[in-house]
């Protein structure tokens, strides 16, 4: 995969997750509450980090704002 696909596919998923919470009046602070998660972290995971927690995280993110992935 190249260097540009994994920026793209970074993006698509950062703007998947924040159209999400602006269609539900949510900010990544009370997402984070939501799931039990720390703000940071959650900031992390939204930007496409690639650690496994990130991962995970985003597991939660996509269930809790019902995103298939």
């Amino acid at each position: 995969m190249t260097e540009e696909k994994l920026i793209n596919g970074a993006k698509a998923i950062t703007t998947k997750i924040k159209i999400r919470l602006l269609e539900r009046d949510m900010s990544q602070v009370e997402l984070a509450k939501l799931i039990g998660e720390g703000p940071t972290q959650v900031n992390r995971a939204i930007h496409a980090d690639m650690s496994p927690k990130s991962i995970d995280i985003r597991q939660k993110i996509y269930r809790v704002l019902n995103i298939e992935n």
